[in-house]
């Protein structure tokens, strides 16, 4: 089996943080500045039953998309910025996406793609390329066990607590049907 060289390892870890973080960051640039901006994301965020109030929820979750998005880009606090990404992708998961798996039918393969490309990211740390490394956090913030902990661990806590404490979905309706 071949080995990869330092140099081809840090460049698929670049291409994946250039595909991972402009995604998220438009997902959070569309819900603050497009479409329904922040209004319509709050109905949204509303009609799904998320506590205290749709507006908190459109304004966290664009905010931490887009923050995410761009610390995952430049490789800066990147098992941090995997976390966010990973605690958004359990929310979105469970919210709208779990009743099947195919996208088209609005299901969670997109969460699940973008949520585990971030945990990998965040375990095996940014590469050379990135902000991490150049301003040596990288000592602190090693790619090992530590990463994927901080990744998945930190992610999927913050995406589960936010479910308990704010998921309350509407009861159906029985329309006689």
């Amino acid at each position: 089996m071949r080995t990869l060289t330092p140099t081809q390892f840090d460049t698929i870890l670049l291409l994946a943080r250039l595909v991972v973080g402009p995604t998220i960051f438009w997902h959070g640039y569309n819900k603050m500045f497009r479409g329904g901006k922040i209004a319509g994301t709050a109905n949204w965020f509303n009609s799904m039953g998320m506590k205290p109030n749709g507006t908190v929820h459109a304004y966290v979750a664009a905010l931490t998309e887009m923050g995410t998005g761009v610390l995952m880009l430049l490789g800066l606090l990147t098992p941090l910025a995997a976390a966010g990404i990973v605690g958004l992708m359990t929310v979105a998961g469970w919210t709208t996406h779990r009743r099947a798996f195919l996208i088209t039918k609005s299901g969670f393969e997109y969460v699940l793609v973008l949520g585990t490309l971030a945990t990998v990211i965040g375990a095996l740390g940014p590469g050379a390329w990135s902000l991490d490394r150049a301003l040596k956090l990288s000592r602190y913030l090693q790619p090992d066990w530590r990463g994927l902990a901080i990744s998945l661990g930190l992610g999927l806590g913050a995406g589960i607590l936010t479910l308990a404490l704010c998921y309350r979905p509407p009861a159906p309706t029985d329309d006689g049907a």
